[in-house]
């Protein structure tokens, strides 16, 4: 810090924090440097520590070349996602209070050979030493599934909103409350509402009420970071005492609930911020301290500075455990920090960071290299994002368009439609058996529908695209009676496939139709067994100049212009493989209107390993849809399409999941997944 302050010791400086670090940094730093005022996300007016508050904007009036970020790392971070775009414009650099440039763009990696993490066997080590382990619980036993706390306040917003309570600016009168109560003492969560409701004139709802709702969100957001809970445990095992030491606006009984909610059990004793009124940077460690004065107290913790360099300057040990959200940083953000924007972006970002980060043991190996090991997490981390905005943004398209029904066309709808079904359940959703190759034995009328067909490559030999796509034998027919013997067997199907539509009790309004990633082969064949008209709404159509002129209305969640652009046309394949039914394929129906179903070519254990990330798409999907409220729920494609392109840059370790094979029978592909993700 003394090298940057000497370097803009002429010229004009700001400081962004209103906190007590900022009074100690200007007690340290103030007589050697120019600082012209200090700024805040909420006050911009008065005085504070003998220097004025200022609007952002007056920065570039007042010739201001260096902001300085006064606060913990974690909160320095929120403040660059705040202020970064504007120090860019007008050439102000963004320093934090430790010397790190906030604007310099991190370095995408996928390993942590760069980061000084210390290994699991240094944390059992330290155990053993140890009388006293005192566990910190936020980002350390315990973790959000949002990007920072503060996301909380905004989605509290939108559930007051929901409830007809409007409070302008909550989110930053929340974080205001806290932050200006904290300058004496560590307030509690319903003192924190009653300064937020004294400063807003009031509402329908009181204090307790408010406090209440946050910890209702706040813990449905939670989860355990399984590793540590496993530390935890054999730590309490080991005869160790154990205590939690955290910072929290939460009472030791709401604490208490989350140890009991995460099975974290065992522990002799609570020392909560809130009930002490005091922080751990404002002596929470001397009340541990005090307590365990003869005994080796090891503490671990997440945070450099209230976690360690607090814990250490009592005489206990340390042990860092990096938080997801250091982890994600450490590795550049993995290159989507540029695309979140919204509070649906940063749930996104906090559900991909608690699951991929939710283990804080990334050193115990040379490599340090991420990595995932099982199938579930790659239908969460990478599938899940893209599926959940374009199930969400069928259910838009049908709801603006009015559609009281929607076919899912088997084997892709399969499980789109029961993610569907959980945000829209009064359309009449049919999963519906069909697949090309249906399709197609039942639709060909004419001799040119078997040459629009023909046109389609297939990878093998003639005799084999024959008996694949009409179920036909070539060494019992004759090549002249081929195409009539086609015809013939269109005609009869035509009649068994009415059949079976017969029973699904279809409305005779107009019908939506689901096909994944098609040119609309499926949708052009069929069409021409119903008198209703038919929209397909697809995630992306292929080639659509092949079916120019058929007059098929195709609605695509993913445009023709942008596959020139956009990552998906590179990675849907995997999507495909990963939302396929574990039932076989369709191929025709029979004189009952009953399905025949294709040989299955999938073992038993693609069939699991498939299922186990289907698990994780829906697992994702209930977790955002139960979090974010439906007015918040904006998709973002590229956002989608980055996490997506991750499965070909993160090493996937599920042995299952790369024999796995992309089957196409209609065209007569097999593919490796290996092949596709590189």
């Amino acid at each position: 810090m003394k090298a940057l302050l000497t370097e803009y010791r002429d010229k004009k400086i700001a400081l962004y924090g209103l906190g007590t670090e900022t009074e100690r940094f200007l007690s340290e730093f103030g007589k050697g440097i120019s600082v012209v005022g200090l700024l805040d996300g909420f006050r911009e007016e008065g005085e504070i520590y003998g220097y004025p508050v200022i609007p952002l904007p007056s920065a570039i009036a007042c010739g201001v070349s260096l902001i300085i970020a006064v606060a913990r790392p974690g909160s320095c971070k929120v403040i660059a996602g705040r202020i970064g775009a504007f120090c860019r414009k007008n050439n102000i650099a963004l320093y934090d209070v430790r010397g790190h440039n906030l604007l310099e763009n991190k370095a995408v990696s996928y390993d942590f050979k760069h980061l000084g993490g210390k290994t699991r066997q240094e944390l059992y080590d330290r155990i053993d030493r140890a009388d006293v382990v005192s566990f910190d619980l936020f980002d350390t036993l315990v973790m959000r599934r949002v990007r920072s706390y503060t996301d909380l306040f905004e989605l509290m917003d939108l559930r007051l909103r929901e409830r007809g309570i409007c409070i302008p600016d909550f989110a930053r009168f929340r974080l205001f409350a806290e932050k200006e109560l904290s300058r004496d003492k560590a307030p509690g969560i319903k003192q924190i509402y009653e300064y937020v409701l004294k400063k807003t004139g009031g509402n329908f709802i009181s204090a307790s009420e408010l406090a209440v709702l946050e910890w209702d969100i706040d813990v449905s957001a939670m989860l355990a970071r399984e590793s540590m809970h496993d530390t935890f445990h054999k730590t309490v095992s080991a005869g160790k005492r154990v205590v939690i030491t955290t910072d929290s606006y939460y009472s030791s009984e709401q604490i208490k609930e989350i140890l009991t909610r995460f099975d974290l059990t065992g522990y002799d004793e609570i020392f909560v911020s809130c009930e002490y009124e005091i922080s751990k940077t404002q002596g929470l460690f001397r009340a541990l301290r005090n307590r365990y004065k003869t005994q080796k107290v090891l503490h671990i913790g997440d945070d450099e500075v209230s976690d360690i360099e607090k814990a250490e300057a009592e005489g206990m040990d340390t042990y860092r455990v990096f938080s997801g959200e250091e982890l994600f940083g450490a590795l550049g953000g993995l290159g989507m920090e540029r695309y979140i924007e919204t509070i649906a972006d940063r749930l996104k970002a906090g559900m991909f960071i608690s699951h991929i980060f939710n283990s804080p043991f990334w050193f115990d190996s040379e490599e340090r290299a991420l990595s995932v090991s099982d199938a579930f997490s790659v239908g969460y981390l990478f599938c899940a994002p893209v599926i959940t905005d374009f199930v969400l943004w069928m259910k838009e398209e049908t709801d603006i368009q009015n559609f009281k029904q929607i076919l899912f066309c088997a084997r892709d709808g399969y499980l789109v439609g029961r993610l569907f079904r959980k945000v829209s359940p009064t359309t009449k959703s049919i999963y519906f058996l069909t697949s090309r190759t249906a399709a197609v034995r039942a639709g060909m009328e004419n001799e040119k529908d078997i040459e629009h067909v023909d046109k389609m490559k297939y990878f093998g030999m003639p005799d084999e695209a024959l008996k694949a796509r009409y179920g036909i034998f070539a060494d019992q027919i004759k090549d002249t009676e081929q195409r009539r013997e086609i015809l013939i067997k269109a005609g009869i199907q035509r009649g068994n496939y009415k059949k079976y539509i017969e029973k699904l009790g279809i409305q005779d309004s107009d019908i939506a139709m689901f096909d994944f990633v098609a040119k609309g082969t499926v949708q052009m064949y069929l069409q021409r067994l119903f008198p209703q008209h038919i929209r397909g709404l697809y995630f992306l159509q292929l080639e659509p100049e092949f079916m120019a002129g058929k007059g098929l209305d195709i609605q695509p969640f993913y445009l023709d212009e942008e596959k020139d652009t956009s990552m998906i046309y590179e990675n849907y394949y995997i999507l495909e493989t990963m939302l396929s039914s574990p039932y076989p394929q369709t191929e025709e129906f029979n004189g009952d209107g009953n399905p025949v179903f294709a040989a299955e070519t999938r073992s038993k254990t693609d069939i699991r390993c498939f299922e186990r990330a289907q698990k994780g798409i829906v697992t994702y999907f209930e977790d955002y849809v139960r979090i974010l409220p439906e007015e918040a729920r904006k998709g973002n494609k590229r956002l989608g399409e980055l996490f997506l392109s991750l499965v070909n840059k993160i090493q996937i370790k599920d042995e299952d999941f790369l024999a796995l094979k992309v089957e196409d029978p209609f065209f007569g592909r097999m593919t490796d997944i290996k092949d596709l993700i590189g």
